[in-house]
């Protein structure tokens, strides 16, 4: 039973290395009845939802980021000395 759960987990790592998307329904099919059921109920829940766009979400986040580091810091008299000369 550990072994076919190995199995299972070391496909889903090369799966998930090789983009191979087509594989992901027979493989939660084959999952679903071992020692990784929940696991494999939460990748087929995610696999169903809406997908996010990372490279926005990351933009964002680093944008926000900035702004913190900046608040209070970014003072008018401080963005003038930088322009000058």
């Amino acid at each position: 039973m550990l072994t076919e759960a190995r199995a299972l987990v070391d496909r889903f790592h090369a799966m998930i290395r090789k983009k191979a998307e087509i594989q992901l329904e027979p493989w939660l099919i084959e999952s679903k009845r071992g020692l990784i059921a929940s696991f494999a109920t939460g990748i087929a829940r995610q696999s169903r939802g809406p997908r996010s766009d990372w490279a926005g979400e990351a933009q964002i986040t680093k944008l926000k980021l900035v702004k913190r580091q900046t608040f209070g810091r970014a003072k008018l008299d401080l963005l003038r000395d930088i322009g000058a000369p």
